[in-house]
């Protein structure tokens, strides 16, 4: 299909570099796109996240007696405790750490930028670990840094702290929301979705359009639920858990922002799931972004859609997050 692209975002695109199934993204063999993208990320200069922001990496036990990293981007300064936004990052549930260099400037600067403790979530990835493996570390970053002991110990507002999650890394957040409800934990402050990829199942009118843009398309979408699922994927039966989109009762769960651009291979899953949300009583912030195409604000960050973006997202975290 032809793409009416907004042209700051189409010369971002024509600028990646693509593999030889034509797209900048390639998920038939997993291990050896890690391996490409480890190269290609070492040999780009790392920015220096801004030395008025401490990190520091806690390690949480595991019942299985592995430990869950996360890590913590703190603001300097006096004050009382601060709210904190647990973040699971991109990737297609198969890609990217909590602790990649080049993500830690990022993550740093939006703590500054917020004021608030940003806590990146290092979850398992498929194929590794398959769902819902990635949600169970959720959970227990989540109730680790609600508890008052360590909220205190940390200077995090226990009452306040968020999920957000963007493209692989919304799978995750929104099923964490729906674990914390239905254990009974206290509710996160918001959900925040930005382009997530939420339903294993790929039967919408978008999954099936966004084949050939070059970026994210369905063919990686398929192998990315591969991954995560295995031989579970498109199956009656898949919790959602494994898979948000799959959720029949979004009753309780926090107020919830979705973002998602009008080429991408999620817009419908998300769509359907910001009206599900609404319909069970859920205050959602919906912004479908025209002329975008997945992840937009990453591969096209000086780019005036991105700007536009960003400048709603944070208005949304500030006011859920300090008010």
């Amino acid at each position: 299909m032809a793409y009416d692209i907004d042209p700051e975002l189409a010369a971002a695109l024509d600028a990646m570099p693509k593999g030889p199934n034509g797209a900048a993204l390639d998920f038939s063999d997993i291990p050896a796109f890690r391996a490409r993208m480890t190269a290609a990320m070492a040999a780009l200069p790392v920015p220096a996240p801004d030395p008025r922001v401490a990190v520091e990496t806690l390690g949480i036990p595991r019942d299985d007696g592995t430990v869950l990293d996360v890590v913590l981007f703190r603001p300097g300064g006096t004050g009382g405790p601060r709210p904190c936004l647990l973040y699971f990052h991109a990737g297609a549930q198969v890609l990217g750490s909590a602790h990649d260099p080049a993500s830690r400037a990022y993550a740093a600067a939006m703590a500054l930028r917020l004021d608030i403790v940003l806590a990146v979530v290092d979850y398992r990835l498929a194929p590794e670990t398959p769902a819902p493996g990635a949600t169970e570390d959720g959970y227990l970053a989540y109730t680790h840094l609600a508890a008052a002991a360590n909220a205190a110990a940390h200077g995090i507002a226990p009452d306040r702290i968020g999920l957000a999650g963007a493209s692989g890394g919304g799978a995750p957040a929104a099923a964490t929301a729906l674990m914390v409800r239905d254990r009974g934990q206290r509710r996160p402050r918001l959900l925040s979705l930005n382009y997530p990829m939420l339903d294993d199942r790929n039967d919408t009118p978008s999954s099936h359009e966004i084949t050939d843009l070059g970026l994210y398309d369905r063919r990686e979408n398929l192998y990315a639920w591969a991954a995560v699922l295995g031989e579970r994927v498109g199956a009656p039966d898949v919790h959602p858990y494994c898979a948000p989109g799959r959720a029949t009762d979004l009753a309780g769960l926090p107020d919830t922002f979705v973002a998602v651009a009008q080429y991408d291979v999620f817009r419908d899953e998300d769509l359907d799931f910001a009206r599900r949300l609404t319909a069970a009583g859920v205050p959602v912030d919906l912004h479908l972004y025209a002329h975008a195409f997945h992840a937009w604000d990453v591969f096209a960050p000086d780019s005036a859609l991105a700007a536009t973006f960003g400048r709603t997202w944070d208005d949304f975290l500030r006011r859920r997050l300090h008010g």
